[in-house]
């Protein structure tokens, strides 16, 4: 909500929605304190002739002070945990590290950024528990162990920012963002590594949400990122209609420049639609083999999609046009709906088509002879800034029409399920780039 009120993303929306939701348990528990303080102690007050003021200042508070302490511990822990949604609005946060960790299945990452949030909050919470003693018992040593204590946790918090943007670089900076999934990062370097090879200073804005990304790009907050004609067509323009993949791209492309100031760079070669997918066997066994032939089985099972496919205009369409009806949908992260149907938790995903676990998981995906999705083709975007920058576009325009749908899919299966680095996906795609040219 912060985004779309403030215009920007990153760490100024992140801080004032945090601030927002830590309020209510320090107002409650201050409100609570001020309450059970005794009467009798008020009535005293009030004998010795004290203002309604100085009951509040000297009697109420000071006696409620431990239980909103309790609030403001309760606020603080509280606080750590949701700061890794952070991530989502584009501020650097613990968050980067479970996020990438759950899409590329690096488990050690997203162990590495939950156990350093649960370190974090409980640090805090025993820094907090310290103050609230020494301050009662006034013990000057208390106070300084806290006061080290807190410039510690900021030290370290604040290291790697510094260290950042620490050191000579006069390369003009361009920032490129990423959506929540393994293609979107891969792309990212990919874009990345262009761009320091021209002489830019490339840095990475990852896991952003779909609306996010886009206003970012329209604010200027990114410079460039990696786009879905569909997305664009169904989320932001607003569009129902059916058009080929030419028209879409070229409506698009004008919507872009003439409402946002956007320029469209062109395609990278691949489109990366929605489909719907099930296990071969099952598919065989039902006779399913597109979206036609679900009708009379749909009542009977569950379907997986990740958080944003079913507040999508293609799932209302998709049930009007088939009329399906599912027994449940279960929205999830993207690489534990692969786990989910492998298990039997979920009979049917919603999933990219581009996405290499399709094949290594033996799943067939249903044909959609109605053309509910439209196309999507992956597109750069270019901010109004970078387009203005006729050296950024020379040096992206040998990604356009470069990218086969074969050589996406095994880029994501190189992270997704051979385990490899996003980096070195992104060098050997660029390899096989190179090689082309």
């Amino acid at each position: 909500l912060m985004v779309p009120l403030l215009g920007e993303i990153g760490f100024l929306p992140a801080v004032i929605a945090l601030t927002l939701y830590s309020m209510l348990p320090v107002i409650r528990n201050t409100v609570t304190g001020i309450e059970e303080v005794d009467a009798k102690l008020i009535q005293a007050g009030r004998g010795l002739g004290m203002t309604r003021s100085q009951l509040l200042w000297n009697v109420q508070l000071p006696l409620a002070m431990p239980v909103i302490i309790a609030g403001i511990r309760t606020a603080t822990v509280w606080v750590v945990g949701i700061a890794t949604l952070s991530t989502l609005v584009g501020a650097t946060s613990l968050g980067n590290y479970i996020f990438s960790g759950l899409q590329t299945q690096n488990y050690t990452a997203v162990i590495v950024g939950c156990i350093a949030a649960a370190t974090l909050a409980l640090t805090l919470d025993a820094l907090i528990r310290i103050i609230e003693i020494a301050s009662s018992k006034r013990r000057r040593s208390l106070v300084l162990a806290t006061a080290i204590g807190v410039l510690f946790v900021l030290g370290v918090g604040l290291t790697p920012i510094l260290l950042a943007r620490s050191g000579p670089d006069d390369r003009p900076a361009v920032v490129i963002g990423a959506k929540t999934f393994t293609e979107q990062y891969i792309l990212a370097s990919l874009i990345a590594a262009q761009l320091d090879d021209a002489g830019y200073r490339a840095q990475q804005l990852e896991s952003l949400g779909s609306t996010v990304v886009f206003d970012a790009l329209v604010a200027g907050r990114i410079d460039c990122y990696v786009d879905y004609t569909g997305t664009i067509w169904a989320n932001h323009m607003g569009r129902e209609d059916r058009a080929s993949a030419d028209d879409v791209l070229r409506e698009v492309t004008n919507w872009l420049r003439s409402e946002h100031d956007i320029d469209c760079l062109g395609r990278l070669g691949f489109e990366n639609t929605y489909a719907l997918a099930m296990p071969r066997v099952d598919a065989e066994r039902l006779g399913i083999r597109s979206l036609n032939d679900l009708f009379r089985h749909a009542p009977g099972m569950k379907i997986g999609g990740d958080y944003e496919f079913f507040g999508r205009p293609e799932w209302t369409r998709l049930l009007s046009e088939y009329q399906l009806e599912f027994a449940e949908t279960v929205a999830m992260d993207g690489t534990l709906m692969y786990s989910a149907i492998g298990s039997g938790e979920i009979e049917i995903i919603a999933a990219f088509s581009t996405d290499g676990r399709i094949a290594s998981n033996d799943l067939v995906v249903l044909a959609d002879p109605r053309a509910v999705f439209p196309p999507y083709d992956a597109v750069i975007l270019l901010s109004h800034t970078a387009t203005r920058d006729p050296k950024l576009r020379t040096a992206l325009r040998p990604l356009r029409g470069a990218i086969t749908d074969r050589r996406m899919r095994e880029a994501n299966m190189q992270v997704d399920v051979k385990g490899e680095s996003v980096e070195s996906a992104a060098r050997q795609l660029r390899a096989a780039i190179r090689r082309r040219e």
